[in-house]
Parts: C-alpha cells; sequence; structure tokens
C-alpha cells in the first residue's frame, strides 16, 4: 500500500459507488460520511458481464480496504436485469429515504466487501402511454430530499434521458422520461442536419438563437420535424446568417433548442407559472436547461448531480446503519 492508501484504509467507513452504463465512480467514506478519495473506471454495465463486477470494483478500491468488511452501497446499472444483480424496481409510489429496505447483496467471494445495491423505479401505464423506469436517477432524487426533507415539487434531471419527476412529501409519485440527448446526437451526428450543425458556444448570440427555438417549439411542438428541416434549408438559403463554422455554431445552437424545448412543451404544459423547477445534474447541462426556462419565464434551482447522488447513498447508508 502506499502512504494515502494506508491512511484511507485506516479512516475508511463504507464506500459509495455510481454504477452506470458506461463507467464506474466510487467514493471512499469516512465515519462522518466525508468523502476522502475517490476513482472512476470506464467500465460500466455494458462492458461487463455479471462474473465480472467485483474483480472491477476490488481493481478501483483493494488498495483503500482494511482487514475488516466494508460496506459498498451501489446505484444504477450494476442492478439492471443485465447488470450484477437485479435489484426490482420499486413501484409507485416510493419512498425515496427507504430504498435500501428493497436492495439486494450479491454474494461476494472477497470477504471484505459486503455490497448492498439498491433498486430503481417504475411507473406504471394509467393511461395507456405511462410505462416508464429510472435506474439511478431515484438515487439523486433521494438526495434532494436528504437536503431537503419533505420536499414537494418538480425536478427535473437532465441527459441523454432526461427524467422529470414529482414529489409529494418525499415519495416519488410519478415520473416522464425524454429521449432529449440521446434525440439531438442522432440529429446532429446520424441525420440530414449533420452537414449544418456543429457543437454551439456559451456566447450571448448563440445563447439568444438558443432562447428564441425553445420558445418556438414550445409555442408550436406540431411543427417540430418541420422546424428541424428548416435548419437545413436555413443553411442552404439564409444570407443573413455569418459564414464558415459560426453558421454551424447558430444553427446548431437552434437544434439544441428546439429539442430541449420539445421536451418542454409537455414536461410543463400543467406547471403553474411561478412554480420552480429542481435542476439535478452536471454544470453544462444544468445551465443549458436553465438558459431555457429562463426563456419560458420559470424558476429554477440548481443542485449539482453528484453532491444529489453522494447524498442519496449516504442516506441509504445511514438507514441500513439505523
Amino acid at each position: 500500500m502506499t502512504d494515502k492508501s494506508d491512511n484511507v484504509g485506516k479512516r475508511l467507513a463504507w464506500i459509495a459507488a455510481d454504477w452506470g452504463s458506461s463507467n464506474l465512480r466510487v467514493w471512499a467514506m469516512d465515519g462522518d460520511d466525508r468523502v476522502i478519495d475517490r476513482a472512476r473506471s470506464e467500465k460500466g454495465m455494458l462492458a461487463l458481464s455479471p462474473a465480472e463486477y467485483e474483480a472491477e470494483l476490488l481493481r478501483l478500491v483493494n488498495d483503500w480496504l482494511p482487514e475488516r468488511t466494508v460496506r459498498v452501497v451501489v446505484c444504477g446499472m450494476a442492478g439492471a436485469r443485465q447488470g450484477w444483480q437485479e435489484a426490482a424496481y420499486l413501484a409507485l409510489p416510493a419512498a425515496l429515504d427507504r430504498l435500501s429496505q428493497a436492495a439486494v447483496r450479491p454474494r461476494m467471494q472477497d470477504q471484505r466487501l459486503e455490497v448492498v445495491i439498491l433498486p430503481g423505479a417504475s411507473q406504471r401505464a394509467l393511461d395507456g402511454s405511462g410505462f416508464d423506469v429510472m435506474r439511478g436517477e431515484e438515487t439523486q432524487l433521494a438526495g434532494l430530499l436528504a437536503t431537503a426533507p419533505g420536499f414537494t415539487g418538480l425536478a427535473c434531471l437532465p441527459g441523454t434521458h432526461s427524467k422529470w419527476a414529482r414529489l409529494d412529501d418525499g415519495a416519488l409519485t410519478r415520473f416522464a422520461t425524454y429521449l432529449t440527448g440521446e434525440l439531438y446526437e442522432l440529429l446532429a451526428g446520424h441525420s440530414v442536419l449533420r452537414h449544418s450543425v456543429t457543437p454551439d458556444l456559451d456566447d450571448e448570440a448563440c445563447r439568444d438563437a438558443f432562447r428564441q427555438a425553445v420558445r418556438e417549439s414550445v409555442d408550436q411542438p406540431e411543427r417540430f420535424t418541420n422546424a428541424l428541416f428548416t435548419l437545413r434549408a436555413r443553411d442552404l438559403l439564409d444570407t443573413t446568417l455569418p459564414g464558415g463554422e459560426r453558421r454551424g455554431q447558430l444553427l446548431g445552437a437552434r437544434l439544441s433548442g428546439l429539442v430541449i424545448g420539445q421536451e418542454l412543451a409537455d414536461a410543463t404544459r400543467n406547471l403553474p407559472r411561478d412554480e420552480p423547477v429542481t435542476l439535478i445534474g452536471g454544470a453544462v447541462l444544468t445551465r443549458r436547461y436553465t438558459q431555457a426556462l429562463e426563456a419560458l419565464e420559470r424558476p429554477c434551482t440548481i443542485l449539482d448531480g453528484d453532491a444529489a447522488v453522494l447524498a442519496g447513498l449516504t442516506l441509504a447508508h445511514r438507514t441500513l446503519t439505523d
């Protein structure tokens, strides 16, 4: 062991882990639930068979481990059907401060590890269109509860598959998933629009183009596919746009605004104008969604995604310990 890892081992109380489709993040936690070290792997669920999970976890945390059993609290795709061991979805309404009660414990070969995998959440159709699932986001929502016990309101978790979740007195009561991030990538990289758009910049001109497209998409969601094709037509015909790379950036900002606006058109349709939305995620996406909500004159607050997942994992660890 290095001096650093030896010191971590002396202070280590438990390990928090977020195991997604494409990566694994782990945090060494002390007895006061503070982070004392962290590590990351690019081997998420898509790169592993169930028999390989323990070895990959050990590769990251082995130098932290003392000669005693350490609990590892895991959220995310490790609990999927194709993951390490399936942790069945919780049906709604789900008390997010009690996620650990439905956790599963895979059998370990290394007795220094006690792994606890948290469940996801599922929603069955109420009107023929309400089937939905989440795995990982429920722990971030539990982190919101850790910072605001008994929270009631609407939260948005932007991402490849954005989630909008309604919480009532600390329970997850309904949610909806939007394929927004994946749709943007498909359109920008694999459709005819790839010839016209490039990633936009966070400058005033691109922000203006983005906000205008958000408003257009919310005001007229039925024109969505037509609005998409006009991006290509404008590239070919609009002499008011600048040339070169700048042209692609402005059109890219409009594309982003159109797809996010389409999401907001539905997600905020019945939302009172003065009700705030809590955004949970990384800095880039929460900033983009803040701009979109500001374009619609809707208030929002931000909770860092890493802070939320750590708070949620910590809450689960504490309920296991109590």
